[in-house]
């Protein structure tokens, strides 16, 4: 409801604004920039043969761009600059009130314009049209991309093993090295210190006995 209610309000302003500067610069066009340049020279203006141009042009165009909604934050910004130049050069000494040569005017129509440079003009124009356009056009768009990435017999994106831009990481990549064998503890020998085992006993038999022992071969050593 609200962005309804500006949406209105901003096309009345718009309207009523871009007809006043329109008349401007149509005034302007119809004296001559000649004529437009001599008097903005009179006033003291610098570069008044360029400054008259600009102010002809930005004030026309920029009147006919505001009717009809088109580059509404731009020309806000080309108003702006206009109004604070005729606020500078012409009206600054002469007061507030526009029966004495004050600024009221140009102030009153160059603060719209910054209202226009940061608010825009609403959705009730050629801007909003065009981005309306263009918004369906991407929501279009990125819906088909959606709908193809489902799609039966699409490929699933293949997990990274990089880690996100957040700190997060994502599922690795299996490694192509290949896995060590495990570790088998070595089995103990079947001697161990302080076990006596057969030709031990034959041995301690045969002493007891006095009879020679029997003849061994060594073992075989490694």
């Amino acid at each position: 409801m609200k962005r309804a209610v500006f949406d209105v309000a901003a096309l009345i302003a718009r309207v009523a604004i871009g007809v006043i500067f329109l008349a401007h610069g149509l005034q302007k066009w119809s004296s001559g920039l000649p004529a437009v340049g001599q008097a903005f020279r009179g006033v003291g203006i610098p570069m008044p043969e360029l400054t008259s141009a600009y102010a002809t042009v930005v004030e026309t165009v920029g009147g006919l761009f505001l009717i009809l909604g088109l580059l509404v934050r731009l020309v806000g910004l080309l108003l702006l600059l206009d109004m604070l130049g005729a606020i500078a050069f012409m009206h600054a000494g002469h007061g507030v009130l526009a029966i004495t040569g004050g600024w009221e005017l140009p102030g009153a129509l160059g603060a719209l314009g910054l209202l226009f440079l940061a608010l825009g003009g609403g959705r009730i124009g050629l801007d909003g049209l065009f981005g309306a356009m263009f918004r369906r056009r991407g929501e279009r768009r990125a819906a088909e991309e959606e709908l193809a990435a489902y799609a039966p017999g699409a490929r699933p994106p293949e997990p990274s093993n990089v880690t996100t831009m957040t700190g997060g990481p994502t599922t690795p990549m299996a490694s192509k090295e290949p896995a060590e064998a495990p570790r088998v503890p070595r089995q103990p020998s079947e001697r161990r210190a302080g076990m006596i085992n057969d030709d031990d006993m034959r041995d301690i038999d045969a002493l007891v006995s006095d009879e020679p022992p029997p003849h061994r071969k060594p073992p075989n050593r490694e």
